[in-house]
């Protein structure tokens, strides 16, 4: 285990603990979103004997969340008070 220890938990190595543990998280975040809110994926035995379901408002809920309804009107830029500076003339 001290090897373990001395090789592993160094300062250096905590970037890529903290890469993959985001990565991870968002895996995780991403398999729960569908496994619990996709209208296409049935878990339970009675909702899968349904069979294929007309459910478009559903369908439109699950696509059309909080997020995407937020940046849906805003500017696909990352800085845009930086990029107008240094874009529009003066």
């Amino acid at each position: 285990m001290a090897s373990f220890a001395s090789r592993w938990l160094r300062p250096e190595a905590y970037p890529i603990f903290a890469a993959t543990g985001v990565a991870v998280s968002m895996c995780c975040f991403q398999l729960g979103r569908n496994l619990f809110t996709n209208p296409e994926v049935r878990v339970t035995k009675d909702n899968r004997t349904a069979g294929i379901l007309e459910n478009f408002e559903e369908g439109e809920k699950y696509s059309q969340h909080s997020l995407r309804k937020f940046v849906r009107n805003k500017s696909p830029e990352i800085m845009p008070s930086i990029n107008k500076f240094f874009t529009e003339s003066k």
